[in-house]
């Protein structure tokens, strides 16, 4: 038994270093489990999240994973704001910077009225794609998301839906 101990334990050992050091610092799967990115996103649909942040360039529409605002949970959103812009929804359009955005990912349009605000520096501005019931930038008291709150970028969906039913 010692020699298959002394065989096998220094493989486990790396293994284990190397699964911990991936999950924390490059990618983790995730599990949605709310629907405030429906069309997108379904319940229960897992999310490989790429997590070196300082290696990605953030862009407009990004499916970004965060530290919820006021409470000790993760988010997904999509990114709508980056520092600077400025933000309005109004009569159901999004206006980045004055100019309406053409948003196909999106269902049906929002029913309230947000802003218009301005990004501030290291600071980002999300909204979910089911935005009618999203808790999101819009309803939070505060609608900037801090770089540092940053988890990753979503890089895959697995949909559960249709696969493993």
């Amino acid at each position: 038994m010692l020699k298959i101990m002394k065989q096998y334990l220094p493989s486990i050992l790396i293994a284990l270093v190397v699964s911990i050091f991936v999950r924390t610092y490059v990618a983790e799967a995730m599990k949605v489990p709310t629907g405030s990115m429906i069309p997108t996103i379904q319940i229960n649909d897992h999310l490989i999240v790429e997590k070196m942040m300082w290696m990605t360039n953030l862009n407009h529409g990004d499916i970004i994973v965060f530290q919820a605002p006021e409470e000790d949970k993760k988010y997904v959103k999509r990114l709508i704001g980056l520092p600077g812009d400025e933000i309005e929804v109004r009569d159901g359009e999004l206006y980045r910077n004055k100019t309406i955005v053409n948003e196909s990912y999106i269902q049906e349009k929002m029913n309230y009225n947000f802003g218009p605000v301005v990004v501030p520096a290291n600071k980002y501005l999300f909204l979910g794609d089911n935005r009618n019931v999203s808790f999101d930038s819009h309803a939070w008291n505060y609608p900037f998301i801090d770089y540092d709150k940053l988890i990753g970028k979503v890089m895959i969906e697995i949909p559960t839906h249709g696969w493993f039913d």
